[in-house]
């Protein structure tokens, strides 16, 4: 054990009434505990002190016992404990810090302590999903939800990010850091998507000389457009399924979505919506839709309330995916591009132009669309 924490050295510290001794004491003690520099006895003179400086009255006794033992991963966990338990100036470090807590030490200090404290739990490092749960479940203050969100290293269950957009899903202070991460769930993404369009709609009613149906045709085109964008990245079937899920539980699983997805190339998006809106299992929309005549995909649009205009083009868009299907390969972007190119060439004489026009409208242009 080093001269700074000699039992000699130590005693006459605590023997002196300064609280700047007693601070410094605490300051020594902590810096040079270690398993490796101390033997058995050393250690547990050094524990006792800490035992013993918890204790003491003086703030800055012990918030520099705190401050000096916030990395340590050795302390004991009653220390660490108390430490986080105490007021803030002593706490905020072991909070943030400290791996000797327990997610159950964090937990029950998340539900028993302010804002200060559940800021402090939000930006540790590797902060586990079950506690971040409970500061999503717990904490009111946007700022706390807002540090957690931001924090890359959290992990962050589907689940705690859909209740973080229940809370604070119009706040952008929140939504802005969620949309950043890395790898949103297709769920949660296309909530951000509706989130962020409709105040680009607000906008443009209040702050420029648009109408609101003229508006709102710019948004539920944009945000289309955009849900459709989320299905870039190979996404899983059965999270395809759970889009669909959402998107008609919000009322928000339009035609024009379900027609943009299929001329974008998403036959999944495309069944699955079908299904939802039949109400039938996905495999009986997949028949129906794929099969050689036309009866299926004709009975599908009249039970799901489809347009009977938008069939013709439907049709063109699968005979395109089945024709393209191995020519192009695995270059999904290109696959979209040549399908949107040749749905639009396919069914120039089989749709009124009128309708098409419109379609083409909602739809925007190919590349934005792609």
């Amino acid at each position: 054990m080093t001269n700074a924490l000699s039992q000699s050295d130590v005693l006459k510290l605590l023997k002196d009434p300064s609280v700047e001794n007693r601070a410094e004491a605490a300051k020594k003690v902590g810096q040079h505990f270690s398993g490796d520099s101390l033997s058995a006895e050393e250690k547990k003179i050094a524990e006792d002190i800490f035992k013993l400086m918890v204790k003491d009255a003086e703030v800055r006794v012990r918030e520099a016992l705190s401050a000096s033992l916030k990395d340590n991963p050795e302390i004991p966990h009653e220390v660490a404990v108390s430490l986080a338990n105490d007021v803030t100036e002593v706490s905020l470090p072991i909070l943030e810090f400290s791996e000797v807590l327990t997610d159950e030490d964090l937990k029950d200090i998340i539900a028993n302590s302010g804002s200060e404290s559940q800021m402090a739990v939000a930006r540790r490092e590797n902060l586990s999903a079950e506690v971040a749960d409970a500061i999503v479940e717990t904490s009111q203050d946007e700022d706390v939800v807002a540090t957690l969100v931001s924090n890359e290293s959290a992990d962050l269950s589907e689940g705690t990010m859909g209740k973080v957009l229940d809370k604070f899903g119009e706040s952008e202070k929140v939504n802005a850091p969620l949309a950043q991460r890395g790898q949103l769930p297709l769920k949660v993404a296309e909530r951000l998507v509706s989130l962020v369009s409709e105040k680009v709609r607000d906008h443009l009613v209040t702050h420029h000389e648009m109408t609101p149906d003229m508006a709102m045709d710019l948004f539920l085109s944009a945000r289309e457009r955009a849900t459709v964008s989320l299905l870039n990245r190979g996404v899983d079937v059965m999270d395809v399924r759970q889009l669909v899920d959402q998107l008609h539980s919000n009322g928000r699983l339009t035609p024009t979505l379900i027609m943009r997805a299929l001329c974008m190339g998403d036959l999944v998006f495309f069944e699955s919506a079908l299904a939802k809106l039949c109400n039938i299992p996905t495999s009986n929309a997949y028949k129906l839709i794929h099969d050689r005549g036309d009866l299926g995909i004709s009975a599908l649009f009249r039970q799901a309330n489809l347009s009977p205009e938008l069939l013709p083009l439907a049709k063109a868009a699968l005979d395109v995916a089945e024709d393209m299907s191995v020519s192009a390969g695995e270059d999904r972007e290109r696959f979209r591009s040549r399908m949107l190119e040749r749905v639009l060439t396919y069914c120039e004489n089989d749709v009124d132009p009128e309708n098409l026009d419109y379609f083409i409208t909602k739809m925007g242009s190919g590349s934005a669309a792609a």
